[in-house]
Formats: C-alpha cells, sequence, structure tokens
C-alpha cells in the first residue's frame, strides 16, 4: 500500500458542496476502491484517476451514498472504457442482489448485459481474511443501522494496514479493531451527538488516547464538521487529499 486519494467526503446529503463516500487505495499491485457513491465516477474524473485504476471495490454497508455508485461504475466501464481486464466488488452478503437491484431500481439493469470483463462477487465473512484484488481485507461489525448490513473493513497491502470504519456510532470495541494500523479513517458525521448511529466528535476527541494506531483521519463530515475543518485537534479529510501510507 502506497497511498490513498479521498474521492468524497461528505455525509450522505454532500455537505458543504463535496461528493459521497469514496477513498482510492493505491498498492504495488492494484487499486481498489472503498465505497462508491453516486459522486464516484464524478470524483474520479475530476481527480484524473481512470476507472481502469480500479482493480476492485469494497462496500461497507448499502446505503446509497456508499454503494449506489456502483451500477453506474459498471456500465461506464462497459461503454465508455471498454474495460477488458477483471473486477472484484466485494461487500456485506447479498452484495450482488443489492447491486443489481439498485441498478434496475435507476433503470441501468445488468440483466442481460455481456460483460467485456470477468466480474467476480466477494462476502468477506466476517474477521476472516479474504484476498480482494491487490488486498487483503477482514471485515468487523460496527454500530449502524443493522439493515444496510454494515461494517468496517481492514485492509492489508505491502505490509501497511488501514482501517476504515464505513458509518458507525461509538463502540466500546472500537479502539481494538484500529490497534496498531498505519491509518485510521473514521467517519464524523456530527460535532456533538445527534444519532447513535453516527460518529460525533465530541465522543471521539475525549476517546482518542484509546486508539493505538499511527494516524487517525475524519471523513464523511456533516454540516457542523464541514464548519469546523482545520479548527479541530484531530485532522479532517476534504475531496481530493492524498495521503502517503
Amino acid at each position: 500500500m502506497s497511498r490513498l486519494t479521498f474521492i468524497g467526503t461528505s455525509d450522505a446529503f454532500g455537505a458543504g458542496g463535496r461528493r459521497q463516500a469514496a477513498i482510492f487505495v493505491e498498492t504495488a499491485t492494484g487499486g481498489l476502491l472503498l465505497d462508491c457513491a453516486p459522486t464516484t465516477n464524478t470524483g474520479l474524473a475530476e481527480l484524473g484517476i481512470a476507472r481502469d485504476a480500479v482493480d476492485a471495490i469494497a462496500i461497507s454497508h448499502f446505503h446509497a451514498d456508499h454503494f449506489a455508485g456502483v451500477p453506474g461504475f459498471l456500465l461506464a466501464a462497459i461503454y465508455e472504457d471498454r474495460r477488458r481486464h477483471p473486477l472484484v466488488v466485494a461487500g456485506p452478503a447479498g452484495v450482488e442482489a443489492r447491486v443489481r437491484g439498485a441498478a434496475d431500481a435507476i433503470g441501468s439493469g445488468l440483466a442481460g448485459r455481456e460483460l467485456p470483463f470477468a466480474l467476480r462477487w466477494v462476502e468477506p465473512p466476517a474477521e476472516q481474511s479474504v484476498d480482494v484484488g491487490p488486498a487483503t481485507l477482514r471485515s468487523f461489525a460496527v454500530a449502524h443501522q443493522p439493515d444496510s448490513c454494515p461494517h468496517g473493513l481492514h485492509v492489508e497491502s505491502g505490509g501497511r494496514r488501514l482501517v476504515y470504519s464505513g458509518d458507525t456510532g461509538w463502540f466500546d470495541d472500537l479502539p481494538r479493531h484500529t490497534r496498531g494500523a498505519d491509518l485510521f479513517v473514521c467517519e464524523c458525521t456530527f460535532a456533538e451527538p445527534v444519532i447513535p448511529e453516527h460518529m460525533a466528535y465530541s465522543e471521539l476527541v475525549t476517546r482518542a488516547s484509546r486508539f493505538d494506531c499511527e494516524r487517525i483521519v475524519l471523513t464523511h463530515l456533516g454540516t457542523t464538521m464541514t464548519e469546523r475543518r482545520g479548527q479541530l485537534e484531530l485532522p479532517t479529510a476534504d475531496d481530493g487529499l492524498t495521503l502517503e501510507i
């Protein structure tokens, strides 16, 4: 793992005029996209990242601002990019059915379309490592709406480890999952607690000493967090931010 670029860093509502959840991770053997919002194709194009550079997509949960961009990504890969090399899409149980259902719902169904590239669907079991394209993934349970099948992700490649929270409220076991990570990318929608299914900065910063990891960067920023960017003890991400790992 060498570099990470934030494609989208807003909450579900585009706070601050930013794009929704997507992070591009570059490794020595290929690229991995963590989440794929409806704004992801636009973000990749604006940042000069080719869809062909994405060898795998890993979905954290089934809320639209995290996975509903996959149908558009696939159609663009077929018709715009003329993609020929394989793509892996990983996610919670039922990921293929969820993506196909979303494609049908927006009038861009995948049924009957001939794919010019191999497409593989993977459902990483909780707490078990699975090779997904250029990285090894391990999922873990988080505190978010259960019907969205939420989980966080450990991403390992080249001896480096990234932990991505996906969407979650605070839960006491979270620091354990980040122990020893080179980077922890954590959602932080609110400045102060609003709903228990999303993290608030005041909850996170008072517990920062419990995280034994190299770095923490906050994303999925709602309006109250967007207004405080650059004024906080913990760093926040913006669309286009690139970090070396």
